[in-house]
């Protein structure tokens, strides 16, 4: 569990592909002051495993990415350079100053405006269409792994604001429009609808049921 504020920007140090997956090492500092094999790193909101760190103390760590992660988000056309939002798991003792992120991506999303102002910047992202369901104003997603809070909602668009310390500490701060983003919805709307739905579907509404269900009998004396 992670909470969308991101500690550092790492650097892809170097993929090596394993054909049904890949191997992703980054060079990071923040995030490895005291990981330990097997954590959890969010890179650009997917979480991964550390299965290596190189350097003591550790400037480098390795994560196996699967085929179904590199098909479903962005980091299928990550490379060698790139900079990437890195967040460990939260802890118990850590202030929750984002919103409860998973690290398992919903759906690809791509910027599609950019539009800067004196102290923000509006950014306008595209998202399929059965996704903006649970996307609300000023409810809370997850853009590459960062906690924002929703400003808009159109069918198939959402936008968001960035103030400098956004712009300044996340790959948000440099991608431009066509870029590539990874999207989480906030799980707390889809397990609603899932309830929702159950009892729902339970439900038979009055206009459904027949005469005598809606003034049944009296009984006989």
């Amino acid at each position: 569990m992670f909470t969308g504020i991101v500690e550092e920007l790492g650097v892809v140090s170097s993929i090596d592909d394993l054909g049904d997956s890949i191997r992703l090492t980054v060079d990071a500092s923040t995030v490895l002051d005291d990981v330990h094999l097997g954590d959890s790193i969010a890179v650009n909101g997917c979480c991964l495993t550390v299965v290596s760190t190189e350097g003591t103390p550790a400037t480098r760590w390795t994560a196996d990415v699967m085929q179904e992660t590199l098909d479903k988000t962005s980091l299928f056309g990550i490379g060698p350079g790139d900079r990437v939002n890195l967040e460990r798991a939260v802890t118990a003792d850590k202030r929750m100053g984002g919103h409860l992120v998973q690290g398992h991506v919903d759906a690809v999303g791509q910027i599609r405006v950019r539009t800067p102002s004196e102290h923000w910047e509006v950014v306008e992202i595209e998202l399929p269409a059965d996704l903006a369901k649970y996307v609300v104003d000023k409810g809370s997603i997850t853009v590459d792994g960062v906690s924002l809070t929703v400003v808009t909602v159109g069918d198939d668009t959402f936008t968001v604001s960035l103030i400098p310390e956004t712009l300044a500490r996340t790959t948000l701060g440099f991608k431009q429009p066509g870029d590539l983003v990874n999207l989480e919805v906030d799980v707390v709307a889809k397990h609603v609808e899932k309830l929702v739905s159950h009892y729902l579907g339970a439900f038979v509404p009055p206009s459904h049921l027949s005469p005598a269900q809606h003034h049944p009998e009296e009984p006989h004396e």
